[in-house]
């Protein structure tokens, strides 16, 4: 290994652990989510100033005294600035895996599609120039060489003609292919704000990257409710605001219909993740919801997950009627969000169970 490369490593090692321990900052702070770009994050480090010795008159200064000390003037030196690397989403997501000790996601094995992949295992005399088999093609010209005479052994040329081509042939033949669907749910009534709707951005990244890190294939689908719910992309998912009401209700009926129609159990692992600040417009729709949970939704879920993220709007209550109707149910995980500062704590309970 080059000199140079063992330097870049020791230097992405540092900034690994640098990132890891300012963890819990960067993801309260939205930082990195707001830098993401394609597959990499530009994370911002504070620079490590490097000793260096400065070569003159020493006189005006004893031992500690800085330059121009006490005068009172700008400097003409530049400013310390701060130092921006880029890692990919893949190693931001292991360190956030290793930070939160994450168990391993085991797709359930009914849950694997089967995709077609080509196998070479045979040889043809015809196909793509990009399968051309140069072995083979070389052999077959020298047995043709050899058989009619043309072979000179003092000047050994092998110089294949287009009957000699070979190339690689294959068939498609079926293998395991893990594929899951993350349907996340928010609440965008009126009491759900700006602060709330930015821990939810956060731990969907994480969550997301995380799922990615375990699976071939990934699909996600967007749902927003106050007292209708909808399916909309990523980006109105974030920014939408909304007024009014609050009917959970909506959103799990329109997720049982997406799950039944697109989603089934035998080619999906899917995982849904609700955020709301826990109200909800009456007990008896959070009955239905329960019903709903229970006979239709958890089913065909790998993991559910409900985040309460708190805000001075809401009452929580919903939060507690999960868990005293499913909270013992080992498909379903459930976290309390007070404010930023507990992004990664709830990041952890959503993806502890390994499911």
């Amino acid at each position: 290994m080059l000199r140079i490369d063992q330097d870049l490593g020791r230097f992405r090692d540092i900034v690994k652990g640098r990132v890891r321990r300012e963890l819990r900052r960067y993801l309260s702070s939205g930082e990195l989510v707001g830098r993401q770009g394609g597959r990499t994050v530009s994370v911002p480090l504070p620079q490590i100033g490097i000793p260096r010795l400065r070569y003159g008159d020493n006189q005006g200064g004893g031992e500690g005294a800085g330059p121009g000390q006490g005068q009172g003037g700008a400097g003409e030196e530049a400013g310390e600035h701060a130092l921006e690397v880029e890692l990919t989403v893949e190693e931001l997501t292991l360190i956030l895996g290793e930070e939160l000790e994450l168990p391993r996601i085991e797709p359930k094995g009914a849950q694997q599609t089967r995709v077609a992949r080509t196998r070479y295992t045979s040889i043809a005399s015809r196909g793509p120039e990009s399968l051309r088999h140069t072995r083979r093609t070389y052999r077959t010209a020298l047995k043709r060489q050899l058989a009619s005479g043309e072979y000179d052994p003092r000047r050994p040329r092998v110089i294949p003609i287009r009957d000699d081509h070979r190339y690689r042939h294959g068939r498609p033949e079926p293998e395991p292919h893990a594929a899951a669907a993350i349907v996340y749910i928010m609440d965008v009534s009126g009491s759900m704000g700006d602060e709330q709707k930015e821990i939810v951005r956060s731990e969907a990244f994480w969550i997301d990257a995380w799922i990615r890190h375990h699976y071939d294939d990934v699909q996600t689908r967007f749902i927003i409710h106050d007292a209708r719910a909808r399916e909309v992309d990523r980006d109105t998912f974030f920014r939408t605001k909304e007024s009014g009401g609050t009917l959970i209700s909506s959103a799990y009926t329109l997720v049982c219909d997406l799950i039944a129609r697109e989603l089934p159990a035998d080619a999906w692992n899917t995982y849904v993740f609700q955020f709301s600040d826990g109200d909800n417009w009456s007990a008896a729709d959070t009955k239905t919801c329960l019903g709903l949970l229970t006979d239709r939704l958890l089913p065909a879920v790998n993991l559910f997950g409900y985040a309460q993220v708190e805000s001075r709007y809401g009452s929580g209550r919903f939060l507690v009627d999960l868990q005293d109707a499913v909270g013992a149910d080992e498909r379903v995980v459930l976290s309390r969000v007070p404010d930023r500062d507990h992004i990664l704590d709830s990041i952890k309970d959503l993806l502890g169970t390994g499911r």
